[in-house]
């Protein structure tokens, strides 16, 4: 990969230490997780649960999942042949990627994306074919999504709600999206690892919910982002038994299995349902909070509809390059955020940067305090 090099995650959150500034540009809490939670994974510590999972996950945790899954999407996943443990979202999505992948595949990208999406693809021989949401409202062109659809197209990805934008997939969006692969040979990769965190009374639709578009997904979904565990690593995939057949050739040879204690402890968190249904409205009072403190402010603030980005636009302030900017508002300003030019293969730059509001309020108070003094 000689063109790649090292994600622009790591090289902002690198110089946010470097210059002791707040970190809004990686996407993690900077508050605990549940304390129940911790407990659970300390006894099952206790319990020597710490060798080696079975390949596909601790049985009783996937159960947890198929029944998590039907009563939020009334969609029905045998816990056995299509539910696996993942040690995370990336892997599921790498590992996804390249069970189905191969020389000379194209594989439909909506930008901006996830920067891990392309790499994956490019590993495989792959080529992605890229189709931008309209900004500034950052909507999708599905009649432009259909144009691109060939017999060498192998795969779309989707993502909703959706990083770096925030935006999300309606209902309309899903049934227009069945309607053009219906009756093609086309797998659907569906980043879902938000599904928890939606805004103003919207409703996670995830690909679950229609038949004509489960039959051929993949939806990779992370523990991480819904119980503030980043650092864990832990997330899982539900896919039809003859996908998840492809799937797991390629999951055993990249891990084998995932961290053994935590899976136990979350499958007996998962008992606790207000842990994720509440999680809505613990994150948009965030958002609310952060949208109020930069408001007055010369950045322009774009809708956010879920996950835990919100964009600002900085038109007003500078015609500098975004991604020179996030470098000026770390070093100047003491507030790091992540270039939203860098989620595109054009680098498409239209002075937007993207910050994580998933802090807590000292945290947004502090930084918000200082792009007030943006000028």
């Amino acid at each position: 990969m000689p063109k790649t090099g090292t994600t622009i995650f790591t090289v902002m959150s690198a110089l946010a230490a470097e210059q002791k500034a707040i970190n809004l540009a990686q996407g993690f809490p900077d508050f605990s997780c549940s304390p129940k939670l911790i407990d659970l994974v300390h006894h099952y510590m206790n319990q020597g649960m710490n060798q080696y999972a079975p390949m596909p996950g601790v049985m009783k945790l996937r159960e947890k999942i198929a029944e998590k899954t039907e009563a939020l999407y009334s969609a029905v996943y045998n816990p056995d042949t299509e539910i696996t443990i993942t040690p995370g979202g990336t892997h599921a999505l790498y590992a996804a990627i390249t069970a189905f992948v191969g020389e000379g595949d194209e594989v439909v990208i909506i930008e901006p994306c996830y920067d891990s999406y392309v790499p994956a693809i490019q590993l495989n021989g792959g080529r992605p074919v890229f189709v931008e949401l309209k900004y500034p409202d950052y909507k999708v062109d599905w009649n432009e999504v259909k144009k691109l659809i060939t017999y060498k197209t192998k795969m779309i990805i989707i993502n909703t709600p959706h990083n770096p934008t925030g935006i999300t997939l309606n209902a309309q969006d899903m049934m227009k999206l069945e309607k053009i692969v219906k009756n093609q040979d086309v797998i659907i990769l569906s980043d879902e690892v938000y599904e928890h965190i939606l805004f103003d009374g919207l409703e996670h639709q995830s690909v679950a919910r229609y038949p004509g578009l489960a039959e051929r997904s993949i939806i990779v979904s992370s523990f991480g982002k819904t119980y503030h565990t980043t650092g864990w690593k832990m997330g899982y995939v539900v896919a039809p038994a003859n996908l998840m057949v492809e799937f797991r050739k390629v999951h055993q040879f990249m891990c084998f299995s995932a961290n053994t204690p935590i899976q136990h402890a979350l499958a007996d968190f998962l008992d606790d349902r207000t842990a994720y249904l509440e999680l809505s409205a613990f994150y948009q009072a965030k958002r609310d909070y952060f949208q109020k403190l930069i408001k007055g402010s010369k950045f322009k603030l774009f809708p956010c509809e879920g996950s835990y980005f919100q964009l600002l636009g900085y038109q007003k302030i500078t015609q500098e390059k975004d991604t020179d900017f996030a470098v000026r508002l770390t070093r100047e300003y003491k507030v790091a955020s992540i270039p939203t030019s860098v989620f595109y293969h054009k680098k498409t730059d239209n002075q937007v940067l993207r910050f994580c509001f998933a802090k807590e309020k000292e945290t947004l108070e502090k930084a918000a305090e200082q792009l007030q003094k943006v000028k």
